[in-house]
């Protein structure tokens, strides 16, 4: 369960002023603790892995999207 307490804290450090090469690693680190809690989740269908998945995506996506809007201008 130590991975729940890894996404939790993730989920709410603050984006600000991240660097593209930060936005990367942050968006695999993401991509990595969603993959790990579907596991978890596919056995004991807890709703608060689903929530804390959902939460992790919408936050994945924020930063993927700051990364396409970033190479448009390059």
């Amino acid at each position: 369960m130590d991975i729940l307490k890894e996404a939790s804290s993730f989920e709410k450090e603050k984006m600000n002023n991240m660097s593209s090469s930060d936005r990367v690693v942050a968006s695999r680190k993401a991509k990595e603790f969603i993959l790990s809690i579907n596991k978890i989740y596919k056995e004991s269908k807890d709703p608060y892995l689903m929530n804390l998945m959902k939460r992790l995506t919408i936050k994945k996506k924020k930063i993927e999207g700051r990364l396409k809007m970033r190479r448009e201008f390059i």
